[in-house]
C-alpha cells in the first residue's frame, strides 16, 4: 500500500507532517509530497531514526489555508495538495493525507476524482466519542446546503463506515433535529426522516446533541453547517474541560496527591476527548480514499491519520460505498 502525504498541509507544515510520517509504524510505504530540497533537509536533519526510505515527489506550490479552493487546484497545478492527487488518480497511490485548505482537499476530489456514481455530494466523515466507544458524524463540513437526497446518502456512507471501521454489526443511524418528533425540524429533515425510515438501514428517528455522546446511535447525520458547528463546539467544550481540570487540581494544595492518584484516569480521558487521537476525516463519496485533517494537526495526528487511510483502504470502503449505492 503506498499514502501519499501532503508534505505543505497545515499550520505547522513541513515540520509536523515529517515528524508524524517518520513516526509511523504500520506497514505502508509513504510518499512525501512538497518542495524536494526542503523535505529531504529536514529529513536529513530529523533526531528521529531515519532509517525507514521515504520516497519524496517535488511539488514547489503550495496552497495557503485562505486561497479561493478552486482558483487554487486550477492555478496550482505543482502544489503538493495537487500532485497528491495526481498520484491517487493515476493510481499510483491507495490514499492521501492533508492537513490543509479543507477547501481545496473537497475541490480536489470533485475536479480530479470525480463522485462514485450515485452519490450526488461527498461528506466529510467523523468521529466523536461517546460513552462506549465513537458516533460517526456527517456531514461535518463540506456541504451548507444539501437536499433530503443527500442526507440518504450521507446515511449510507456513514452505516459503511461505521460497520468496517467501527466494527459495529448494525449501526443505529439517526438524523439530527432539534426534537425526536418526525415533524420538527426544516423541510428538508423531515423529508430525509421519510426517505430514511424506508431505507434498508437501522434508522432510530430524529437524535439530538445530547444523543451524538450518550451512545444513543452510532451515526449521525447531518448538514455540514450543523455538522461543522457540532465538531467545533465539541472540541472547544473538551480542550475547555481538559484545562478546568488542570487549573483546579493545581489550585489547591491538599488536591495535589488526589490529582496523582487520578492522573493516569485523566490522561486516558484526554486521550479520548483529543482531536488529534483520531487524525483525520475521510472525505466519503469520491473516487478515492481522501483523508481530511484538522489545521492544527501535530505529529500524532498525523500519524494517526495515516493510521485511519490505511484502515479505509484495507476495508475496501470505496468499493463497498459504490456497491451498495448502485444496489
Amino acid at each position: 500500500m503506498k499514502i501519499a502525504i501532503d508534505a505543505m498541509g497545515g499550520d505547522f507544515a513541513p515540520a509536523s507532517v515529517i515528524e508524524g510520517v517518520l513516526n509511523f509504524t504500520a506497514d505502508a510505504d509513504l510518499l512525501l509530497v512538497g518542495p524536494k530540497a526542503r523535505l529531504r533537509a529536514l529529513l536529513d536533519s530529523s533526531a528521529t531514526n531515519g532509517s525507514r526510505h521515504i520516497e519524496i515527489v517535488d511539488a514547489t506550490d503550495v496552497i495557503a489555508m485562505d486561497d479561493n479552493p478552486v482558483k487554487a487546484i486550477r492555478g496550482k497545478p505543482n502544489s503538493s495538495l495537487v500532485r497528491c492527487t495526481d498520484l491517487l488518480r493515476d493510481g499510483e497511490v491507495q490514499a492521501i493525507v492533508s492537513a490543509g485548505n479543507t477547501g481545496a482537499a473537497l475541490a480536489a476530489g470533485l475536479l480530479m476524482l470525480g463522485r462514485i456514481p450515485g452519490i450526488d455530494r461527498p461528506a466529510i466523515t467523523c468521529t466523536l466519542p461517546n460513552r462506549r466507544g465513537q458516533t460517526v458524524l456527517l456531514d461535518a463540513g463540506a456541504n451548507v446546503d444539501v437536499g433530503p437526497e443527500n442526507l440518504l446518502q450521507f446515511a449510507i456512507m456513514g452505516n459503511i463506515y461505521a460497520r468496517e471501521i467501527l466494527g459495529i454489526q448494525r449501526p443505529r443511524v439517526g438524523l439530527l433535529n432539534i426534537g425526536e418528533e418526525p415533524t420538527k425540524g426544516t423541510e428538508t429533515v423531515r423529508r430525509a426522516y421519510a426517505l430514511l425510515k424506508e431505507a434498508p438501514l437501522d434508522f432510530i428517528g430524529n437524535v439530538e446533541g445530547p444523543d451524538l455522546f450518550n451512545a444513543s446511535c452510532d451515526v449521525a447525520v447531518c448538514d455540514g453547517f450543523v455538522g461543522n458547528v457540532v465538531l467545533k463546539v465539541g472540541e472547544g467544550v473538551a480542550e475547555f474541560l481538559r484545562h478546568l481540570l488542570k487549573e483546579e487540581m493545581g489550585s489547591h494544595p491538599f488536591l495535589k496527591i488526589p490529582a496523582l492518584m487520578l492522573g493516569p484516569a485523566l490522561r486516558r480521558i484526554a486521550r479520548r476527548t483529543d482531536y488529534r487521537e483520531v487524525g483525520g476525516a475521510p472525505l466519503l463519496g469520491i473516487k478515492g480514499v481522501s483523508i481530511i485533517s484538522h489545521g492544527r494537526s501535530n505529529a500524532v495526528a498525523i500519524g494517526n491519520a495515516i493510521q485511519t487511510a490505511c484502515r479505509a483502504v484495507n476495508h475496501g470502503i470505496i468499493d463497498k460505498i459504490r456497491t451498495q449505492i448502485s444496489s
